[in-house]
C-alpha cells in the first residue's frame, strides 16, 4: 500500500515552540481562499522524515512523487491526484481532502479513520510542509514539498531547521530523487484525456 505523504498525519495540533524562532515560523494558520489559491496546481515531494521507525522506512520506499491539488472553495475540499514512484513502479490515485479552515489542517479518510495534516507554510511560496503528529513524540514527522524536483539550499535549510526545531534528527530524514521518477509517462497521459474531454465539452457546447 502506498504511504501518502500528503496525508500521513494524525495530529490537529499547530506546530508551535514560543521558545525558538524558527518554530514561530511554522504555525499552522487558517486557512483562507487566498492559502488555497497557494498550494493550488503541481507540487514535487521533496523530504519526510518520521519519527516512527516503522512510518520511516515505509517513507523511504517513496523514490519520487508529484501530486496535484484542486481546490474547490465553496465545498472546502480539494482534489488530490497523486503519483508516486514506489518499488520501481509508478503508483496513481486520486482523492479529495477536507479543509478545516480554523484549525489549518487538510484531511482524509483512510482506513476507516480521518487522518489530519497541520500544513506549514513559509515566507517562501515555492515551499510548503505538513506536520504530523506534532505533539506525539512516537509519532510526530515533517513532510516537505516545492513547486520545482530540485530546491535550493536555502529551501533546504528551512526545512533542516524544522526538523531540527521539533526535536528530530537529519539522520530521520528521507528524500526523494527527481531523476528516479516513473510517472511521467502516466501524467501526460492524463493530461491529454482531459484535454480530450474539454475539447469535447466545448464541441457540446
Amino acid at each position: 500500500m502506498a504511504l501518502s505523504w500528503a496525508l500521513a498525519a494524525l495530529s490537529l495540533l499547530p506546530l508551535l515552540d514560543a521558545q525558538s524562532p524558527v518554530c514561530a515560523n511554522l504555525t499552522a494558520e487558517p486557512i483562507t481562499n487566498a492559502t488555497l489559491d497557494q498550494i493550488s496546481g503541481k507540487w514535487f515531494c521533496i523530504a519526510s522524515a518520521f519519527h516512527n521507525p516503522e512510518v520511516n522506512q515505509i517513507a523511504g520506499t517513496l523514490q519520487a512523487g508529484f501530486f496535484y491539488m484542486e481546490p474547490n472553495h465553496t465545498n472546502d475540499i480539494v482534489l488530490l491526484r497523486d503519483y508516486q514512484t514506489i518499488g520501481d513502479k509508478c503508483v496513481y490515485n486520486s482523492s479529495y481532502l477536507k479543509v478545516q479552515r480554523e484549525n489549518g489542517t487538510l484531511s482524509k479518510y483512510e482506513s476507516g479513520e480521518e487522518q489530519f495534516a497541520d500544513l506549514l507554510l513559509t515566507k517562501d511560496p515555492g515551499i510548503f510542509m505538513f506536520g504530523h503528529s506534532l505533539k506525539d513524540e512516537q509519532n510526530k514527522g515533517l513532510s516537505f514539498y516545492a513547486d520545482k524536483p530540485e530546491v535550493t539550499e536555502e529551501q533546504m535549510r528551512v526545512f533542516h531547521e524544522a526538523i531540527t526545531c521539533i526535536g528530530m534528527q537529519k539522520s530521520e530524514i528521507s528524500y526523494t530523487d527527481a531523476k528516479k521518477d516513473l510517472c511521467g509517462p502516466l501524467d501526460k497521459q492524463h493530461k491529454e484525456e482531459r484535454q480530450k474531454e474539454k475539447e469535447g465539452d466545448t464541441a457540446l457546447g
